[in-house]
């Protein structure tokens, strides 16, 4: 298994970090603390402007770390996804690594899949069961 990158360590802890409730906590209390002072500094724009740019900061920081982390466990899931499908008798090997083909291939697999389930939906209705392959 290969080494990960200094980045995919760093923003792996650092989204388990930030996921945590006392993270959240703290950043509630650095609201409250800013709230508090506003009197203070008579709700002046530097007061304002730490607020902001300090948000700020760490909300771009955060879309780049979340984004890393979104990509990895998206990429680990339809790899497990993908092994499914592989080891699955009878499933459509064509499914594999669907998120790579272009969106009108897509739109057709979509299609089908929506007509075996109005299929399946209907027979539910009737009384019967949808459990079978309906392909042979």
């Amino acid at each position: 298994m290969q080494s990960r990158s200094w980045y995919s360590r760093f923003a792996k802890s650092a989204s388990h970090f930030c996921g945590q409730p006392r993270v959240f906590s703290l950043a509630v209390g650095i609201i409250l603390v800013w709230v508090v002072t506003g009197p203070i500094f008579a709700f002046s724009d530097t007061w304002q402007l730490v607020i902001n740019t300090g948000t700020t900061i760490v909300t771009f920081l955060m879309v780049f770390l979340i984004q890393n982390t979104q990509n990895r466990d998206t990429m680990a899931m339809q790899i497990k996804l993908d092994e499914l499908i592989r080891a699955t008798k009878g499933a459509h090997n064509a499914l594999l690594d669907l998120e790579e083909i272009e969106q009108e291939t897509i739109d057709q697999f979509r299609a089908k899949y929506q007509v075996l389930a109005a299929n399946a939906r209907s027979q539910i209705d009737l009384g019967q069961l949808d459990t079978d392959s309906p392909e042979p």
